[in-house]
């Protein structure tokens, strides 16, 4: 089957996810490779299978193919791994899912879970703001389906989602209420202060603010929206080679700021080791 058929086959067995991002109505139908709703708006698949389900222009820092081609290869050499078991392990297994991945990227973290829960006939979508991570997650052998979507206006219905993945990725917790079904379960990832410590002290000086992380403003608006929330610590050192160090460099925005000459330096010297140390920030809609 093609990616575009496959596309179109998830979504025509899920149309009840979905909504039009013009008129919020619910989407009736696919076909002639478009989706309609119920006021006759329509999106027409991509050749890979993926929707544009947005109504504006979306500009994103993230659309760099050399960014998501390093977290592809980080992601298969297993830098999230660790993280992604522990939100699995939280997931009940007595019944399939309909799980969203907030901000997807290149897909890996969908794709990881999904393999976590081979035997579940769970629905899953991710989306993002990206094009190009977009055509590299529709590249993974998965049943996931991927679209583009502003996460303060969500193309999906009230109630639709039983779980949330947000690793990363801003929060638009009005929103997330709203998707998310009664009893459904919230999943956020944040970094701690030693997340890829070695990296921002190899870049910066200790006097520059990027030298550290602090992540107390991001806890305590998670708090104040969930106040029942829980809080777990992950943390765990990668082992790193030259091949990796170097995609570990570009995969993330903290050489954004640092000249190229420190970017050259800090390769040099390299690494041979990454912390990483994150907050599993979890609730459970009551």
């Amino acid at each position: 089957m093609k990616k575009i058929e496959r596309g179109m086959a998830f979504v025509a067995k899920n149309l009840a996810l979905f909504r039009c991002p013009v008129c919020h109505r619910p989407f009736l139908k696919v076909e002639h490779q478009s989706v309609f709703c119920s006021n006759k708006h329509n999106f027409d698949f991509g050749r890979k299978g993926t929707l544009y389900l947005v109504n504006h222009g979306l500009k994103s820092d993230y659309d760099d193919d050399k960014l998501w081609a390093a977290r592809r290869i980080l992601q298969q050499a297993g830098l999230f791994k660790p993280i992604v078991a522990q939100i699995g392990d939280n997931l009940p297994i007595e019944k399939p899912l309909k799980i969203l991945d907030i901000g997807c990227g290149e897909g890996s973290t969908l794709h990881l879970l999904e393999q976590q829960r081979h035997q579940q006939d769970d629905a899953l979508v991710g989306f993002d703001i990206s094009k190009r991570a977009l055509n590299r997650a529709t590249q993974l052998e998965t049943a996931a389906f991927f679209c583009v979507a502003d996460l303060a206006r969500l193309p999906f219905q009230t109630a639709s989602f039983d779980v949330l993945l947000d690793l990363f990725s801003p929060s638009a917790y009005e929103e997330f209420e709203r998707v998310l079904k009664s009893s459904g379960h919230l999943f956020k990832i944040v970094p701690n202060s030693e997340y890829l410590q070695e990296l921002r002290h190899s870049l910066y000086v200790k006097e520059d603010p990027r030298h550290n992380y602090n992540n107390e403003k991001v806890v305590t608006l998670f708090k104040k929206n969930y106040p029942q929330g829980n809080v777990q610590r992950i943390k765990y050192e990668f082992p790193l080679n030259k091949a990796l160090f170097e995609n570990l460099m570009y995969m993330t925005p903290l050489h954004w700021g640092a000249t190229q000459a420190q970017i050259n330096e800090s390769l040099r010297k390299g690494l041979d080791k990454i912390t990483i140390d994150v907050s599993l920030l979890s609730a459970k809609k009551e």
